[in-house]
């Protein structure tokens, strides 16, 4: 190779780190008018009336909408579309949007949001999955066909009952993990610009452009050629940008309605009502080994508070059970979700989508088969995984799987043989294992199109145009993709261009969700690069008197028998004899999962594989736990870019730190947010971060670009299991609650009689 496998500088990273970077928030356009959207004060409240008057009175308010201005509901899934992007008839939590308005300047916007007069009638409120389905005469959401139950799935692999009564051992045990925020740096923003042609506008710290767009047009009513959205810097998603938000539609509308470009930046308390991230769940489960260690059958039981509207919800239920399948053999395995809505901000994808919550529980009963077992932590791993190119009880075929090189590296970076059970009290060890999707099999809307569409055009001058319409969001895909073009093209890595997240320039791509822009884009850019190098070598063989095989493209040459010319030189030979030098290439889904209804969800071209060892300190008096280290091995097929993979390594073992110990996205009783700010969201500082030991395992993937794999989701997972179990082995307590914080650290280790 080239150029992939070592670790150039980003694309885009002196732009970022000069602070010349645009992003949303930095866009002002000529007779720019500033918009504010006023949000219920209740959990759950009719809208008897709404008098604009006030508000259109103001001096300097060019225009003001209600929820009937924009009629038509939408959502990012196509079987559950029950949002507005206004409330009409109902606020359904606290933060509802209920109007919307626009003025020369923010303050103004903000003074006639006040001036809004409502006449509100409270209603009952549900805010706990267990009073939404003892209530279902509260209906939440007018779209569930069931009370208050969103989604619920059961299915079942094999003979769960039947194994575990001739199981050696059975651990049974209830989690409860509690609802946490993306917390990302940059509050989403959009603008909006209609112009007088007839064509809309947007720009918006989004991380799905094509489904925006698609929501625009819906939503608005025009025609899908008639709208633009382009992504700007993204200044972190991590799942919390992942579809259409209010703020969106009510920026176009307005701009529409003015004539004149129209931006609504949410404030941090906005971002934390506006939320989509991690879904609380209750979690039962029951896991069965026999007496050398080999994993029987699990049985799982989830009820999952959704919030007030579907987002993705239909998947996260299936998610919570059927990425369990690995990296473990599974010979049975049952699970019951069940998502309900309740009176909250909608929960949605935040990193590692569905699965961070049920891998915690499992990965802790493992640790306690184990030890009632007498097997070391690790080797009960090691004796239940799975293998390569096998497919799970539930129909995912898993292609290569380096999960236990990734064991072997941990165990031998953290010391875990001469650490594990012998530190001193109030220190200890604990590993975790997981597995992750490189991107959803099939599209959030059926279609038999690429998912992910790449271009390339070669000028005259020897620059290279590679366009896609990927969602850059801090992982790095514009320097993969110039990667690709140096690895396939030989020219010069200064001499590639990347143009992303911009539906009019560029070909489609579904987005950043679900760690599949690596795989599929990646894929997408190999094939539009080959089919320009074929006219590449053409020309200079011609011009070299060779035949095709003997041409070398590299370093910006291309070279045969001691004789050579410049990258320029031949793309001009190359456009003399072709013409205009464009090329493309697609990914296009291949079909994969169970043949049973859910069989697709999960599915996934690759998966990856992770495990982690964390090294924790215990004080016993205060209850708070100290992360000293976290040694994480990742398999990511091939790593294209070492230090992206490391940095995304490190931030996902940072974020499921976060989770373990002090995130907790909670409610007072009139569903009022408890800390909806950085100061009492509580999140760790570089203070706080322990020491994070990055591995990379490479077991080469067929079908991804180079041998890739996802690295962008997965390494997150056993993050909280690992503290977990560390912590048993600090001082002996098992805690099943996140977070991990002082009271509920001190309440364990009082009832066990210490402390």
């Amino acid at each position: 190779m080239k150029i992939v496998g070592t670790s150039k500088p980003r694309v885009d990273g002196a732009a970022k780190v000069t602070g010349q970077a645009r992003y949303a928030d930095d866009l002002a356009l000529p007779r720019m008018l500033h918009a504010r959207i006023l949000r219920s004060p209740h959990a759950h409240a009719r809208i008897v009336a709404i008098d604009l008057a006030p508000a259109r009175a103001t001096p300097g308010v060019l225009a003001a909408i209600v929820g009937e201005d924009l009629p038509v509901a939408y959502g990012i899934l196509p079987w559950t579309e029950d949002e507005y992007p206004l409330a009409i008839g109902r606020a359904l939590y606290v933060g509802d949007g209920v109007a919307a308005v626009a003025a020369i300047d923010e303050r103004t916007a903000i003074a006639a949001c006040a001036a809004v007069r409502v006449e509100w009638e409270k209603l009952p409120a549900v805010l706990s999955p267990a009073e939404a389905l003892a209530h279902p005469e509260i209906k939440v959401n007018e779209h569930a066909k069931d009370g208050n139950v969103s989604k619920q799935v059961d299915l079942s692999f094999g003979p769960v009952d039947e194994n575990l009564e001739r199981a050696a051992a059975v651990i049974e045990g209830e989690f409860h993990f509690e609802g946490t925020t993306h917390a990302a740096l940059e509050p989403h923003c959009a603008v909006a610009s209609w112009e007088p042609r007839g064509e809309l506008t947007v720009w918006s710290s989004t991380q799905v452009p094509h489904y925006l767009h698609r929501a625009l047009a819906k939503v608005l009513q025009l025609p899908e050629d008639r709208i633009r959205v382009v992504q700007p810097a993204v200044g972190g998603a991590f799942g919390g940008k992942s579809e259409p938000f209010d703020l969106e539609f009510c920026a176009a509308k307005l701009s529409m309605l003015t004539g004149r470009p129209v931006k609504i930046r949410y404030t941090r308390e906005e971002v934390f009502y506006a939320h989509r991230g991690r879904h609380p769940m209750h979690m039962r489960f029951r896991t069965a080994a026999d007496a050398e260690g080999k994993l029987l059958a699990v049985d799982s039981s989830i009820l999952i508070d959704g919030g007030a509207h579907s987002s993705f919800g239909l998947v996260t239920t299936y998610y919570s059970g059927q990425l369990l399948g690995a990296p473990y053999e599974l010979p049975a395995y049952r699970f019951h979700s069940t998502r309900v809505f309740t009176n909250k901000p909608a929960c949605g994808p935040k990193r590692g989508h569905g699965s961070v919550q049920p891998r915690f529980a499992i990965e802790c009963q493992l640790d306690e088969l184990a030890e009632r077992l007498e097997i070391d932590p690790i080797e009960l791993r090691r004796r239940n995984a799975m293998g390569s190119d096998e497919t799970t009880i539930n129909g995912q075929r898993v292609g290569s799987n380096g999960f236990l090189q990734c064991l072997d590296a941990v165990e031998r970076a953290s010391g875990w043989k001469e650490k594990f059970g012998k530190l001193p009290r109030g220190r200890g060890l604990g590993v975790a294992g997981s597995t992750y999707i490189s991107g959803t099999a099939y599209p959030i809307y059926p279609n038999e199109m690429p998912q992910s569409g790449v271009s390339v055009k070669l000028d005259r001058s020897g620059q290279v145009l590679v366009t896609s319409g990927v969602s850059e969001i801090g992982q790095g895909v514009e320097t993969v993709l110039a990667y690709i073009a140096v690895e396939e093209l030989g020219c010069e890595l200064a001499a590639v261009r990347v143009i992303t997240g911009d539906t009019l320039l560029c070909p489609v791509d579904l987005g950043a969700y679900s760690s599949r822009v690596t795989f599929m884009a990646g894929t997408a850019a190999i094939e539009a690069c080959r089919a320009m190098r074929a006219h590449l070598v053409e020309a200079a063989a011609k011009a070299l008197e060779c035949d095709p095989s003997e041409i070398e493209l590299a370093g910006g040459r291309a070279s045969a028998r001691g004789r050579e010319l410049s990258f320029r030189e031949v793309a001009r030979l190359a456009e003399s004899a072709k013409g205009t030098l464009v090329t493309a290439g697609g990914y296009r889904t291949r079909k994969v999962g169970g043949e049973y209804r859910g069989g697709s969800i999960g599915a996934s071209p690759a998966y990856s594989f992770t495990a982690h060892v964390a090294e924790v300190s215990v004080d016993e008096r205060s209850g708070v736990v100290t992360v000293e280290n976290i040694w994480v091995a990742h398999d990511c097929g091939r790593a294209l870019h070492p230090i992206h993979v490391m940095g995304q390594m490190e931030g996902s073992a940072y974020m499921g730190f976060g989770e373990a110990l002090m995130e907790s996205h909670t409610f007072h009783a009139n569903g009022l947010h408890r800390g909806p700010s950085l100061l009492d969201y509580k999140l760790p500082t570089t203070l706080d971060t322990p020491a994070v030991h990055a591995s990379i395992v490479e077991a080469n993937e067929p079908g991804g670009p180079y041998g890739a794999k996802e690295v962008g989701e997965g390494p997150l997972h056993p993050s909280i299991p690992a503290i977990a179990n560390a912590i048993h082995d600090a001082v002996g307590i098992r805690l099943r609650a996140l977070p991990f914080s002082p009271d509920r650290v001190r309440a364990a280790l009082l009832a066990k009689g210490g402390g």
